[in-house]
């Protein structure tokens, strides 16, 4: 039996992982920042030298978008130099790295979905940091899977249903931009992928892991109130200039995923399946926050 560590543990994802290795009956280490923060070398060097984990499926990500606008060297530190102390242990020790990425390492003035090998062309403080772990974790020498992904929900922390639950209770109608596209992914449905990946004998370097298909964030808002037993009427469309944030969106960031089918890695569901699925299993927790 492999021993599996996850950084960043408590997260929306990390929890799911946890959840998933744990019902699969693996040996796992789960950690929170309270226990392994990636960031600090020694921190690293000694969490992972008492667990000797023969897989580690870094889950632990400096996240809010926006703020990363006017704290990019915080980014850096979480999403770059992390990824990097993480990658040269498991190169040191033999052990396998399963790090999570994102579609904002692209433009988003594609027109169909990005292939794995794409050149990156980030466009926001957040972006820069994800594409720079991506490159530290690919050139460690480390048995290493880079895994993008996309508008990720799930029961665990916030995130976009959340919201969206939270405003349909307090607004009578819900603006919603309905020119930024992508694949709403199901955080439980994500984690089984990561797990099986780091099991596989897939060969090491970039893939791509969202729910099939893909929609704006009106459409998928209007899914969510389908969810909900409430008239999607009450969500309307608009434009991302009627919503200037601190950070750039990507227009367009469906991902391929060609060579995680190549690769004989499990059918991710259409984000519509996998929404209703979502509902049926954690809808409370999506619904109540």
């Amino acid at each position: 039996m492999s021993r599996w560590l996850v950084t960043g543990a408590a997260g929306q994802l990390g929890t799911d992982v946890t959840a998933v290795l744990t019902m699969y009956g693996e040996d796992v280490v789960p950690c929170d920042r309270g226990v392994l923060d990636i960031t600090e070398p020694e921190s690293v060097q000694t969490v992972l030298d008492d667990a000797r984990p023969d897989i580690v499926i870094n889950c632990a990500a400096y996240t809010r978008v926006d703020d990363a606008e006017s704290d990019e060297e915080m980014a850096f530190c979480v999403n770059a130099d992390g990824p990097d102390l993480l990658a040269r242990w498991c190169y040191d020790n033999g052990a396998r790295l399963v790090h999570v990425s994102t579609d904002y390492v692209f433009d988003g003035t594609a027109t169909e979905p990005y292939v794995e090998d794409t050149p990156v062309a980030p466009r926001s403080a957040y972006g820069r940091s994800k594409a720079a772990g991506e490159r530290a974790v690919l050139t460690s020498g480390a048995h290493a899977w880079v895994v993008r992904t996309a508008w990720v929900y799930g029961a665990e922390g916030p995130n976009f249903v959340k919201t969206m639950a939270r405003l349909s209770r307090t607004h009578d109608k819900v603006q919603v931009v309905d020119d930024q596209i992508g694949a709403p992914t199901w955080s439980l449905h994500l984690a089984r992928g990561l797990v099986a990946l780091g099991a596989s004998d897939a060969i090491p370097g970039i893939y791509h892991c969202t729910n099939a298909g893909e929609a704006s964030w009106f459409v998928f808002t209007r899914a969510i109130f389908a969810e909900m037993g409430l008239d999607p009427a009450r969500v309307e469309p608009t434009t991302t200039d009627a919503f200037p944030r601190p950070a750039p969106r990507p227009a367009y960031s469906v991902l391929s995923h060609a060579k995680w089918d190549a690769a004989r890695l499990p059918e991710m569901p259409h984000w519509r399946d996998a929404l209703h699925e979502a509902f049926i299993a954690v809808g409370e927790d999506l619904t109540d926050s």
